[in-house]
């Protein structure tokens, strides 16, 4: 089988095999940052053969993730570059025995942070504005990622159903995530403050950014979940994920199914719901060891008779 004839351009703008590749990740849906963030690893790759990517060996990839790993990149950045090269060469350049030259990096994962439930609640009692209360709470009270947070539109939001519908979320998946009672009301609370001032637009997005027309950019979010983190005195790291992490532990400790768990998540593996198991504390507690009934066993027939 052979390579893209395509010269060596892909580190510039307007290369063909650059363009195919734009095409290639277009027609499977990519996101434009997905399509950014793989244009650049590959672009990186070229810098470090020296050469088009399309005229790449097994050589060049072995001594490019040797490279890498000698540098120190951390697991799920090594991984990222895997993804990109492998959709690359899979895809772009019909070249799987290339593909598969490229190795995974297993590594463990961090327990997530996660906030109690009186931190959370001093976490969206403390940001000054009501939209800022309004974005925390729907980022827990519905455990949405920043992203889909920030793209939500007055239309998502389904009170009839009591549902918050999220489109394209990680994946380009859609999902319906939880609306409580409570975060419907203060949402409600937000949409006519937000009306009243002009700057919620018929049909808009429920978080407007400085220009209405456009989100709240996902930067926005996070300076307002760390101002507010430091406003509650709360010291440890805290970003827009905590949120959602914190919200599938508690569903977890609540006894909810963990199958419905991942549903609200948007997860497509069990496995990353489970991981949740680790930080629920209350789940972990509320679980009788089999030693205590061994023990009451044991207890019984040390008992002296009479």
């Amino acid at each position: 089988m052979t390579t893209s004839s395509a010269p060596a351009t892909i580190p510039t703008t307007g290369g063909a095999l650059r363009q195919r590749m734009i095409e290639d990740m277009a027609v499977r849906g990519f996101t434009p940052k997905t399509q950014h963030d793989y244009l650049k690893i590959v672009r990186e790759f070229a810098v470090f053969i020296g050469r088009s990517p399309g005229s790449a060996t097994a050589e060049d990839l072995r001594l490019y993730q040797i490279r890498k790993r000698s540098d120190g990149l951390a697991g799920p950045a090594m991984n990222s570059r895997v993804a990109a090269l492998r959709f690359f060469f899979t895809t772009t350049l019909d070249r799987p025995d290339l593909s598969r030259r490229l190795i995974r990096t297993d590594y463990p994962r961090k327990v997530p942070e996660v906030l109690s439930r009186d931190e959370v609640a001093r976490l969206i009692g403390a940001a000054g504005k009501l939209r800022d209360r309004a974005i925390l709470a729907v980022a827990y009270g519905a455990g949405l990622r920043v992203a889909e947070a920030a793209k939500l539109r007055v239309g998502d939001v389904d009170s009839q159903r009591m549902l918050i519908r999220v489109e394209r979320g990680k994946g380009r998946r859609d999902r319906n995530a939880m609306l409580s009672a409570d975060l419907l009301s203060l949402l409600r609370d937000w949409w006519r403050e937000g009306k009243a001032t002009g700057v919620m637009l018929p049909g808009g997005w429920l978080f407007p950014g400085q220009n209405p027309v456009n989100p709240i950019s996902t930067r926005q979010i996070n300076r307002i979940v760390k101002e507010a983190a430091h406003a509650a005195g709360i010291r440890r790291r805290v970003s827009p994920h905590t949120l959602r992490h914190s919200f599938a532990t508690h569903l977890l400790e609540d006894g909810v199914d963990i199958r419905v768990i991942q549903a609200l998540l948007g997860h497509v593996k069990l496995d990353n719901t489970a991981f949740y198991t680790k930080v629920a504390t209350r789940t972990v507690k509320a679980v009788v060891s089999p030693f205590d009934r061994v023990a009451a066993n044991l207890s019984e027939k040390a008992a002296p008779a009479g």
